[in-house]
This record gives structure tokens, sequence and C-alpha cells, in this order.
């Protein structure tokens, strides 16, 4: 007899070792470093996918040592386990995978723009590609502020340090944001591109690291069961939420520069939007995906009456998790009469065959009620005319949850009849929860990013068409806020679902949005 408890559908995965390279980190001394490169590599360790020929090299400004380095690091994984909040979570730290991991740092101190910190730097390189096995493959990784991208990436191409030879490889992971509007984002790709080759450079998105956002391609297009009704003659609408409990933090200054949609939706909601509405691809390889995501992106509708079909937020004081909080306005670098949003909802169309007339709304905010990201597909709503002369008063939705953070899962939720001798009918829910069918490893959302870098693997990766389609897509609306400050920008309380604005952007068509409970 076959074992079909949830444990027993996981199976042992084959592990497959990345190949030997050298990994250099531009903003070693940086937070995200700390938070989240750092940790993905320790998990990649315990999850034994790193090789013996691997070098970690940290490079910054900072005056600082190997020793000084490795424990700033080694402190904060501390942290993590003693205080949690982080997007690492451990009861400990098994010291053997850490010490492996510390044992192959090195750490070079120079400025960005000084070349000779980059001639220092291919020196080392070749160095430990004699000595320690790292066979000239290369991963530059730029945790770096944006301004310094195409600085850095000038400099690598001017030193000789990303010409491709003997079977050799050299790669370039490059943070969002990618530009801050069309014309920036242009630009950048441009710069890049005269020193790399496409195929060279990863564009990080950590949500394409979260295990359901992977799974919806396998959801979609390895049953057969989900991939007919994956249309408008099946499908009403798709909501697609991205919720925080946090602030702007201390980062007041770049959120003044930036604001909701600038940071969330180019990049995280357009992902989350490509992989729900891409046609399939002729296979996995990683340019059939990239083209199938990217006519997505292209195919979304020009906006025309921003006022109309986007809703911008900022947050008032109010009550998070319990504790108050303070207004936007009063953040520590943000400016008392700020009009940044920190709150963006949303309906565009995708004008393709698949698409056409089903509505997409997008909402993402700061200080909201829950920390939730969802995509929420409605299905058309079955006739009442059968259960006319019951006690069925109107029919019930049907709804696909894909949950991507923190509880990942996936939801059907249905109509069934009540128990009893009349016809009346209830919501019941099937919910699939990964943490009860898989054995889940440790993960910050960047370890399986990280890897593919090293294994060439950029299909989880943006490219310069798809950075591009994004921006042009929200341009309008961000022209429009720049030449009407102020206007429409609605408040709300913090710890709520959002600005009555957002709410009545569905109400005209007869929609709710669903409730962050």
């Amino acid at each position: 007899m076959v074992n079909t408890t949830p444990k027993a559908v996981a199976k042992a995965e084959t592990v497959a070792v990345a190949p030997p390279c050298a990994m250099v980190i531009f903003g070693a001394g940086g937070d995200l470093t700390k938070r989240l490169v750092a940790p993905a590599l320790y998990n990649l360790v315990t999850a034994k996918r790193l090789p013996d020929g691997f070098r970690l090299v940290g490079v910054d400004h900072g005056n600082r040592t190997v020793d000084d380095w490795r424990k700033t690091l080694t402190d904060m994984m501390n942290e993590f386990v003693t205080k949690g909040g982080g997007e690492f979570e451990a009861d400990s730290i098994d010291q053997t995978a850490w010490r492996w991991l510390t044992d192959r740092m090195s750490y070079l101190q120079g400025d960005f723009e000084d070349p000779q910190t980059y001639s220092r730097l291919k020196e080392h390189l070749a160095g430990l590609d004699k000595t320690a096995g790292t066979a000239g493959n290369h991963l530059f990784y730029l945790a770096v502020a944006p301004r310094f991208f195409s600085i850095v990436v000038d400099a690598l191409g001017t030193a000789g340090m990303v010409t491709e030879e003997g079977g050799q490889w050299r790669r370039v992971v490059i943070e969002k944001p990618f530009g801050h509007d069309l014309p920036s984002a242009k630009a950048l790709n441009a710069a890049i591109l005269k020193t790399l080759q496409e195929h060279q450079v990863y564009r990080m998105d950590h949500f394409l690291g979260k295990e359901t956002v992977q799974n919806i391609m396998a959801l979609r297009f390895a049953n057969g069961l989900f991939e007919p009704l994956w249309n408008r003659q099946h499908i009403d609408h798709v909501q697609i939420t991205a919720a925080e409990t946090v602030g702007v933090e201390r980062r007041g200054k770049f959120y003044e520069q930036t604001g909701a949609m600038r940071d969330m939706v180019p990049n995280h909601m357009f992902q989350l939007l490509s992989l729900i509405g891409m046609e399939p691809p002729i296979s996995f390889d990683a340019e059939a995906v990239r083209d199938k995501k990217a006519e997505v992106i292209q195919a979304i509708r020009p906006v025309r009456w921003p006022m109309r079909d986007a809703v911008r937020g900022q947050y008032d004081g109010g009550t998070v998790l319990g504790k108050p909080v303070n207004p936007y306005r009063r953040e520590p670098d943000v400016a008392p009469d700020s009009n940044t949003e920190t709150y963006i909802a949303w309906k565009l169309q995708i004008d393709n065959w698949r698409w056409a007339g089903v509505p997409f709304y997008l909402r993402t905010g700061k200080y909201l009620k829950r920390r939730w990201t969802e995509v929420a597909i409605r299905f058309h709503q079955a006739p009442y005319t059968l259960f006319r002369g019951t006690h069925v008063e109107k029919m019930n939705p049907n709804w696909m949850i894909l949950r991507i953070q923190p509880d990942e899962g996936i939801a059907l939720q249905f109509a069934a009849k009540r128990p009893g001798p009349t016809v009346t009918l209830g919501n019941v829910s099937m919910d699939f929860a990964y943490k009860t069918y898989f054995a889940s490893a440790p993960s910050t959302g960047y370890e399986t990013l990280i890897y593919d870098c090293m294994i060439g693997d950029a299909t989880l990766f943006q490219r310069a068409d798809n950075i591009e389609a994004g921006w042009r897509a929200v341009q309008p609306i961000l022209d429009f806020w720049a030449s009407n400050p102020g206007k429409g920008l609605a408040t709300y309380a913090a710890g709520s679902d959002g600005p009555a604005a957002a709410d009545e952007l569905l109400e005209r068509a007869g929609r709710d949005w669903r409730p962050l409970e």
C-alpha cells in the first residue's frame, strides 16, 4: 500500500552542489549583507549546496579586518536566534556550518569609485583561483546604494574582471531598485549592458525566492485541473495583496524619494502578476519563461485616468500589533507636509486574449492590520436560478487563494450544503499548507536565488525588457502624481485595512477586497 500521509509526500531531494566560485559582496558591511545574504549563505552550507572551492570576499569602505567582519556577521546571526524578528529564523546556529563559511571569508577595504580597489580585488581573486580551487568563476554581488550600480559595473569592466573566457564565468547580481522611473531604468540598463552581456546580469527580486511564488508555475502547468479554468471565461477578477505591519522605520530619506509605488509595484507586485497571467512557456528554460512573463507586463493597458484607477494613501497615527505608532509625516527624515504614498491600490487590465475584461486589483501598503501577501483568484459566480424556492438567498463566491507569506500554502473556497432537511449553503475551504506536506528548510528567500546565480539559471531574474515594461506601465501614474502633488492623497489609520478610497475602487464594480484578518 502506498503511504499518502502528508509527510510521506516529501521525498529526499538529490543535492546538486554549485560549481566552485568566489563570491564578492560589494557593501559587505551593510544591512542587506548582515540580515539576508550571510544567513542565506549559511542555509546553503547546511543544505550542502556550496562546494569546497567556495570563497566569500567582502568589499566595503569601512576600515576593518576580516576578523572584524566575521564578528559582525556572527553577532547578527546570534541576535537572530536570541531575539528573532528577521527573515532568518533558527533555534540555534550550527557552529560547524558557520565556521565552514567564516573560514572561507576574506575582506578588502576600498572606495567603490577608486580604481585601486579593483586592482587589489583582481589580484586577490587571482590568488584564490590558484590556491583555493575557485576555478576562475566570479560572482559579484552589488549590495550597495543604487547610485553605485553603474559605477561598480563600469569599474569591473575597466579592470578586465568581467570578461568570460576558457569556460570561466563572470556574473553580477544587482539589487532593486533598478531605476526610479522609466528614463532612469533605461539609462541604467544601457550603462550596464555597455560592460556586461544580458546573460551575465542577475537582477534580484527576493520575492521570487518564496516557495509559493515558484510553485505558481507548477500549480498551473503541472495540473490539468486548473489550467483550463485559468482565463476570462471562468475568472471574475484577481486580487494581489502585499500588506506590511511595519512603517518606514529608519528609511525616511529613502522612502521620501521612493514611495509605495516605486518600492513595490514594478518589481514585487508585477512579478506575481506575470506568473499568474503568463501563457504556458514551451519549456522551463530561463529564456522561454522570461519571454512569457515579459509579454504579460507589456500587455498591461496604458493608464488613462489615474485618479479613477489608482489610489494612493499615507498612514496616519494609529495602533499596529497593539502598539501606538506615529503618522508618516512625523517619522524621522520625512517632510512634515510630505505627499509620499505609503499605500497604493490599482485596478489594471491585461489586454490579451486570455485576460480581456478581467480586472486585476493590486494593493500594497505599510502599517496595515496584518502582514500578509497573497494572490486571490475569484471565479465567476454560478447562476442562482436552480436555487430559487430554497433557503439560499445568494450564491457564495469561489476563491483560489495562493498564500505567499507568512503561511505559505494554497486554499480553495467553495460552497457546500449545510447538514439538515433544507437546502442552505455554507462556505468551506480545502487548504494545503507547505509545512504540513513538505519538510521545509529554513529560508530567507535568498537561498534559491543565490544558488541559481551560481549555477547560471536566470529563470527567476528580470531581463532588461521586463524591467522597462514594468516602469512603462506605472509611469503615467507617477507623472500624474508629480504634476498634482497631494491631489487624491488619502490618509488611513495605521493598523487598518487601508484608505476608504481603495474600497470604493472595487465597490464601483460591485466587488470587495478580501479582508486583512
